[in-house]
C-alpha cells in the first residue's frame, strides 16, 4: 500500500476511533461512579450484539490505526529496512486483532 493510502487509512481509522474512545471512557466513568462490579458489567454486555459490534469495530479500527503509527515510528527512529518495518507493523496488527477480538468474543 502506498504511503498516501496509509496516511488516508490512518486518518479514517482515527475518525472512527475518536468517538468510540469517548463512549468507552464515558462507560468506564459511569461504571465506576455507579459502583458496578465486573459481574454486573458482564451481565449487561453478555449476549448483547450491539456492544459486540461496537467493540468489534473498536478493535478493528485500533488494529488498523496503531500499526501504521508503529511503522512510522520505526521508520523515523530505527535503521531497520522496509521489510522488517512492514513485518513488525503486520505482527502488531495481527496481535491487536487476535487479542482484541478474543476479548470481545469472551465478553459476548
Amino acid at each position: 500500500m502506498s504511503e498516501q493510502a496509509l496516511f488516508v487509512v490512518q486518518r479514517i481509522s482515527a475518525a472512527i476511533l475518536a468517538p468510540m474512545v469517548l463512549v468507552h471512557l464515558g462507560l468506564i466513568l459511569v461504571a465506576v461512579e455507579g459502583g458496578l462490579s465486573a459481574e454486573e458489567i458482564l451481565s449487561r454486555t453478555r449476549d448483547n450484539a450491539g456492544w459486540a459490534l461496537f467493540y468489534g469495530l473498536f478493535v478493528v479500527s485500533a488494529a488498523v490505526h496503531a500499526p501504521i503509527g508503529v511503522r512510522n515510528i520505526l521508520r523515523e527512529w530505527t535503521r531497520l529496512g522496509w521489510k522488517a518495518i512492514d513485518g513488525l507493523a503486520m505482527v502488531t496488527c495481527i496481535l491487536l486483532l487476535v487479542l482484541g477480538m478474543s476479548a470481545v468474543i469472551a465478553v459476548f
